[in-house]
């Protein structure tokens, strides 16, 4: 791109600006502005090209249905359809026929035999109540013969003289003033093996109480009837010896206890 410069020179706009501002002032602002210009021009030109286009992606479809089986040629050729009854055919959609309803097989129940009814269980027969034990039997005053003496007709009469202390005193035959009860001797018979007999002497004390008793003997030996006795003397209520119609208390007195077994 050329520019005669005679022609602008010659120019009475340009004439006026170089005899007002000189020829080399006006020498760079036509280089300003022509560079200007040739930068317009390149903007310009790379507005006009279009934008290149995005590549394509390209799209790959895969079939994943089920391989249908191969039918034979003929079958084949049979089921095409003319084209004209394929054209009216892919118009309108086919019913699609209910597929038939499955039936159930039947349910067969396995045969079960009946249970029979079981025999009634007997009924249990009472059990028979254990053996009890005998309890002791004691028998209080019955004594025979000159060791026990005999029973005082009268209150007067004197209390008859069975042998001699352990302390060389004279022991007399034993009179009840409270013959213990049953219950009160049991406890202390139920260590003793009976049927048999103890003997012990007891001092008599006042209020018909006995104290410092000692075993004479037992029948049969290791029965362990006369400790049971002894251990059982102080609930014993004895009258004192009498003799001439005085009480004795404070002598001695001999004491026999027979424990048998009785029954239920």
């Amino acid at each position: 791109m050329t520019f005669d410069l005679a022609f602008v020179t010659q120019n009475p706009l340009v004439e006026r600006l170089i005899d007002r501002f000189g020829r080399r002032t006006l020498g760079i602002v036509a280089a300003i502005v022509a560079e200007l210009l040739i930068i317009l021009l390149l903007l310009t030109l790379g507005r006009g090209e279009p934008p290149p286009k995005p590549p394509l992606e390209a799209v790959t479809a895969f079939d994943v249905s089920a391989p249908k089986p191969e039918q034979p040629q003929a079958e084949a050729e049979a089921a095409k359809p003319e084209p004209s009854q394929a054209a009216s055919s892919s118009d309108r959609p086919q019913p699609v026929a209910p597929a038939p309803p499955q039936r159930k097989p039947a349910l067969t129940l396995p045969d079960v035999p009946l249970a029979q009814p079981s025999a009634p269980a007997p009924e249990p027969q009472p059990s028979s109540p254990p053996p009890q034990r005998p309890k002791p039997q004691v028998k209080m005053g019955a004594m025979q013969g000159p060791m026990l003496g005999a029973t005082a007709s009268s209150i007067s009469n004197d209390t008859p003289l069975v042998g001699t202390a352990p302390d060389g005193q004279p022991m007399y035959a034993a009179r009840w003033y409270r013959e213990p009860t049953h219950d009160e001797l049991a406890g202390y018979l139920s260590t003793a093996s009976g049927p048999g007999w103890g003997m012990i002497a007891c001092k008599t004390a006042p209020q018909f109480r006995v104290e410092n008793c000692v075993a004479l003997g037992e029948s049969p030996q290791g029965s362990n009837i006369d400790r049971a006795i002894l251990a059982a003397a102080w609930q014993f209520k004895v009258r004192p010896p009498r003799i001439g119609g005085r009480s004795l208390v404070g002598s001695w007195v001999r004491i026999r206890i027979d424990y048998t077994q009785r029954g239920a």
